[in-house]
């Protein structure tokens, strides 16, 4: 279950140089939601993507080195956004008219694997925020957000009160989250700054923003499709470890999911261990008679 969630919650980097294949790929479950994306060159081309043909001190130095295309996030949007995976081969001719002919480009794109079934709660500063979950699933967190941001909320309409309207988060909402709700069937906690400190001036409001799906498969997950991209790179609110918790709490989900899923079979195994019990319980009895008229 913590596997899973590591992988949810990783920033993906991946890139590709020109004429090569970019491949993008979520576990099960959920899907790439991209975040950024760059084609063109911004570094000298012996830093990133060399050319593949030799080139002298002079070529070089007329290489272009602020060259990009506008229309590189839509593009990727396109061919990749909301699906499970997908790849394909960078070229100019991809993102239309060629930037800066000549010169040897590449493309990078930032992405996170989003769960296909999400749920968004906001709780404005200084009230309760709760979060549940179905019988037989639990919280998955995905992103929080404690503070203001520029396009504000619309259940927490920002009040003009002198302040210029500047965005200002928590850094450590995240991972306060995960601690507080992450794998139970229901939580709740605050939006104050109590909880999660003050990111903003004073006098700013804030709200909280969660966005969690509520899940009961991740331990079913094949093995090979746990495994990140060749080219990815997490950031810094990946969890850490497994804990024992964890572990036991892991254990008891999956007992759960196998009752339910196979309620027949496991009312099998009851009554059969209810019946050894009592045999056993009464080979004890007459043995404990025997001894007694021995």
């Amino acid at each position: 279950f913590a596997g899973y969630i590591s992988q949810v919650l990783k920033n993906y980097t991946d890139h590709a140089c020109d004429g090569e294949y970019v491949s993008l790929r979520c576990p099960h479950r959920t899907t790439i939601s991209i975040q950024s994306s760059f084609y063109g060159r911004i570094v000298p081309s012996h830093q990133l993507c060399p050319s593949r043909y030799p080139h002298s001190y002079a070529t070089l130095i007329k290489e272009d080195v602020a060259c990009s295309v506008g229309t590189s996030l839509q593009k990727m949007l396109d061919e990749c956004q909301d699906r499970r995976s997908c790849q394909f081969l960078v070229n100019s001719r991809l993102f239309g008219m060629d930037p800066c002919p000549g010169t040897g480009k590449y493309l990078l794109v930032w992405y996170k694997c989003r769960p296909n079934e999400y749920k968004s709660k906001v709780a404005c500063e200084d009230d309760k925020l709760r979060l549940s979950c179905k019988k037989s699933t639990v919280i998955a967190i995905y992103s929080a957000i404690f503070g203001r941001t520029q396009g504000g909320s619309l259940e927490c309409p920002y009040q003009n009160l002198g302040m210029p309207m500047i965005e200002c988060q928590s850094a450590t909402a995240l991972q306060l989250m995960i601690k507080r709700c992450h794998g139970k069937r229901s939580c709740s906690i605050y939006a104050s700054t109590y909880e999660f400190g003050d990111p903003c001036y004073p006098g700013i409001q804030k709200h909280l923003n969660v966005i969690y799906t509520c899940d009961n498969t991740p331990l079913l997950l094949p093995v090979d499709e746990t495994q990140p991209p060749a080219l990815s790179s997490s950031s810094s609110m990946e969890p850490v470890g497994v804990s024992t918790e964890m572990a036991l709490l892991s254990n008891i989900l999956a007992a759960y999911a196998f009752i339910t899923e196979n309620p027949e079979r496991a009312a099998l195994y009851f009554v059969s261990g209810v019946c050894i019990g009592l045999v056993l319980t009464l080979l004890a009895l007459v043995l404990r008679v025997s001894c007694r008229t021995d």
